[in-house]
């Protein structure tokens, strides 16, 4: 169905989903998961009108790119060449620049009534990176999960790092500080002042980043998370007082976990701590750190990533 009209007069799509116990709506605005209902409870930040995702939106349930989390300076080198990029977050570039994926009309390319695939097509240039790149999501709802399938073509080197931006809540209300979380990750990036990776890769133990065991996201750091944990397995996160759970596995290397702290309640619906978002992906800042995995995409490969949240009754 319409979901809007941009000023520009492109149409926006929106496609509802369903399997078992989930449902989801889907837009065409920047590959948008606007909801997602599991037993009816909504567990996804989501806003209400076209307008209010192109003017109060903190990348909310958006697919970004074309490079997900900050690069220093705004510019990285590839094969000797520098590409500058626009620098929207202080001195760095975030989320792929000021017009990334999360504000692009996607092409629907097919859908079903438990599953939809949006595509989208960066010109050679787009916001500073090389290279003509064809990206496409795939929602699909199946039983008590919901999937996400990326694949990504370029026509020259580039570098890629798509990633979901949902803000989850699996109270469908209320702060997620007493949500308890558990994730596989011996080791996480610190970061300096612009929230650029230092490049250690630190241990969590003995620190509040320790989610080896289960805890509460308020229970230490004020909650102020916001940092990029290297995952060895899943990730396990709890609403104690309901009981539901979601499960998070990738075939992504890392996870930002952050836990929404700089929502306003003024410039977005949403207050602090609404919401909290695991961003599957590669490490941030990587076209700069070369001892990361890295995120270069060239000619003849094609980039595959899966991510898949799974809510066990």
């Amino acid at each position: 169905m319409m979901f809007g009209t941009l000023p520009s007069g492109e149409r926006v799509e929106r496609f509802e989903l369903s399997s078992g116990r989930l449902r989801a709506a889907v837009l065409s605005y920047g590959a948008v998961l606007q909801s997602l209902e599991v037993s009816g409870v909504n567990v996804v930040l989501g806003l209400d009108t076209l307008d209010d995702y192109r003017t109060r939106s903190r990348y909310f349930g958006a697919v970004v790119g074309r490079f997900g989390n900050r690069i220093a300076g705004a510019a990285f080198t590839l094969d000797g060449v520098t590409h500058t990029l626009p620098a929207n977050n202080g001195p760095n570039s975030l989320h792929g620049g000021v017009q990334g994926f999360d504000s692009k009309v996607w092409t629907v390319e097919d859908a079903s009534d438990s599953s939809v695939t949006l595509g989208l097509t960066s010109p050679d240039g787009d916001q500073g990176y090389p290279g003509t790149l064809r990206a496409r999501v795939t929602y699909t709802l199946d039983g008590d999960a919901l999937r996400l399938d990326y694949t990504a073509e370029t026509d020259a080197p580039t570098v890629l790092n798509l990633t979901n931006h949902s803000y989850f809540n699996l109270a469908g209300g209320g702060d997620v500080l007493g949500h308890v979380v558990r994730m596989d990750a011996e080791h996480y990036l610190p970061v300096d002042a612009d929230k650029i990776p230092t490049g250690e890769l630190a241990k969590v133990t003995g620190t509040p980043f320790d989610f080896t065991t289960p805890h509460a996201i308020g229970a230490r750091y004020d909650g102020a998370y916001d940092h990029c944990f290297v995952l060895d397995g899943g990730i396990t996160v709890t609403e104690p007082v309901g009981g539901l759970t979601m499960e998070v596995t990738t075939s992504e290397p890392g996870v930002q976990f952050y836990a929404g702290g700089m929502l306003d309640g003024v410039a977005t619906p949403y207050g602090p701590h609404a919401g909290f978002c695991l961003e599957t992906q590669h490490f941030p800042d990587s076209p700069n750190q070369p001892h990361f995995p890295s995120t270069v995409l060239r000619p003849g490969e094609r980039h595959t990533s899966t991510t898949t949240y799974r809510f066990p009754a």
